[in-house]
């Protein structure tokens, strides 16, 4: 998984040259939004911070229809919901970094923004044995320091391209429209998901059939996107060189 040379400090990792591709877009350090592939793929993922009394009802319904997709936990989530991290990881989902303590991390130092990171990298990786390599910035705050601080811990930084909106509690139909008929979902998209919303649960059923029924392929975040011979576009999507 690793290429470059990984020295440990103080237990944090640091591999600059790990991601060998440039984020920068004119003079601007972005995110992976989305991806540009011919191929009718898209990956769902949920942001876990807060609660879990839903994660179990999530966890049977990807497992009922077969696919994987990715979660990205706090280090305060995954401190308190350790059985359930082991259950995503044993699942084949994918386990992604959305930081420590939910912070901004566009306001915090080079040293904190490290920490941040490395915190919940070390639980997860001490309960499953998984080095992570897939960062949300809580709150989708970010500025070029956040970018370069994560590629430097050996993170590509994700964004999403489709909000589900499942956060604002409107309602499953609500959910599912938004979702299935956003204005951006196209080949690539990434679908930002919580798995502690109120409705998201109940939605995740006809969510999946109905982007199946447009004909997608749901994936993992780390089976979207491209890890080498790319570069950005201006929306921070990624295209293949």
């Amino acid at each position: 998984m690793l290429a470059g040379v990984l020295a440990m400090a103080g237990g944090l990792r640091y591999m600059s040259g790990y991601v060998s591709v440039s984020s920068n877009v004119n003079g601007r350090e972005l995110p992976i939004y989305c991806v540009d592939t011919d191929e009718k793929k898209v990956a769902l993922s949920f942001d876990a911070a807060w609660g879990n009394e839903d994660t179990g009802k999530i966890l049977d319904i990807l497992k009922k229809h077969d696919i994987q997709v990715t979660f990205f936990m706090t280090g305060g989530w995954v401190e308190s919901f350790p059985d359930d991290v082991k259950a995503i990881h044993e699942a084949g989902h994918d386990l992604g970094n959305h930081s420590e303590n939910h912070k901004n991390m566009s306001q915090l130092s080079d040293e904190q923004k490290t920490e941040e990171l490395m915190k919940v990298h070390e639980k997860v990786k001490l309960l499953t044995g998984e080095d992570m390599e897939l960062f949300r910035p809580p709150y989708g705050d970010y500025d070029d320091n956040v970018v370069l601080n994560a590629t430097k811990n050996g993170y590509f930084t994700i964004q999403w391209d489709v909000d589900s909106l499942d956060w604002k509690d409107y309602g499953v139909d609500s959910i599912i429209n938004t979702v299935v008929n956003h204005k951006n979902l196209g080949n690539g998209s990434i679908i930002l998901c919580h798995n502690g919303a109120k409705y998201t649960a109940q939605a995740l059923e006809s969510l999946i059939t109905g982007l199946q029924e447009k004909g997608y392929e749901i994936v993992p975040v780390s089976q979207l996107i491209l890890k080498k011979d790319y570069h950005m576009d201006v929306t921070g999507r990624q295209i293949p060189d």
